[in-house]
């Protein structure tokens, strides 16, 4: 209520203020969904998944079978003995004649055994039980669980590229080509990159074009690219809470692309 005599104040926000406002709020979510994916890796450490191995091949105890049939896949002696905190298939039983069995998922009492375990399964993969092939792997949660699942499922893409790449825990994508190197921890990065390096190796390449290339065109956000540039928001210009996108490119001397490295900041609004 405003009371006699008193004028009317307003407190103004301007739209600057709200954009850091939510951007501060995003990153803040962020951080947190990135603590409690590594709070359940990390209680994960000692669980294994065991793929492929039949429905009812293990009777009514998993463990026993395990203590056995493990030794027997990954040739290693354990001593002691491997001992289980639980183990157990996932899911509700399926019908007899089921494509897949369900998957096995175990966790060790002894950390020392279970990376051993993981060291031989990734070294020495596949193993075979009465031709039957059996996969052991880690146990992610599940934000990491998909994260891989989109890195492998451009392995056909970077193959196709001759680019060499590697998958390491949890979800880290390693590539290569002509001795530069980058990481990626985030599948639509590495699409980004992709896309980018694809359009790039098709273009023929001009005397100056690595030198030409690598200038940075800035531009305001209401302006297009043109053709043959890469649009850049210049943060000096473009007003806060604008997505920014850096590209930054490395060629070799015959002005063929290398590798681009994209690093995608998407802020608010």
């Amino acid at each position: 209520m405003i009371r006699s005599g008193e004028s009317e104040r307003e407190t103004v926000v301007c739209p600057e203020q709200r954009g850091l406002r939510r951007g501060r709020s995003r990153v803040l979510k962020t951080n947190a969904d990135h603590k409690v994916t590594d709070l359940e890796d990390r209680s994960k450490r000692d669980n294994i998944r065991l793929l492929g191995i039949p429905e009812n091949e293990e009777g009514t105890d998993v463990q026993p079978f395990l203590s056995s049939a493990i030794p027997k896949l990954t040739s290693l002696a354990f001593e002691p003995p491997l001992e289980f905190q639980r183990a157990h298939r996932v899911g509700p039983k399926r019908q007899d004649g089921a494509l897949r069995p369900r998957q096995i998922i175990a966790c060790l009492l002894r950390h020392s055994q279970t990376r051993q375990i993981l060291q031989v399964a990734h070294t020495h993969r596949p193993f075979w039980m009465d031709k039957l092939e059996i996969r052991i792997t880690a146990d992610y949660s599940k934000d990491n669980t998909e994260r891989r699942k989109a890195f492998l499922s451009l392995r056909p893409r970077l193959c196709e590229l001759e680019i060499k790449y590697g998958l390491f825990n949890p979800a880290r994508m390693w590539i290569t080509k002509n001795g530069v190197s980058k990481d990626f921890y985030n599948p639509e990065d590495l699409k980004l990159f992709l896309d980018f390096f694809q359009t790039q190796t098709k273009q023929p390449a001009s005397p100056n074009w690595s030198q030409d290339t690598m200038e940075e065109d800035r531009r305001t956000p209401s302006s297009g690219p043109e053709k043959g540039n890469t649009e850049r928001h210049d943060p000096n210009t473009c007003p806060r809470g604008r997505d920014l996108e850096r590209l930054t490119r490395a060629h070799d001397d015959r002005g063929q692309v290398l590798l681009a490295v994209v690093a995608h900041t998407q802020l608010s609004k």
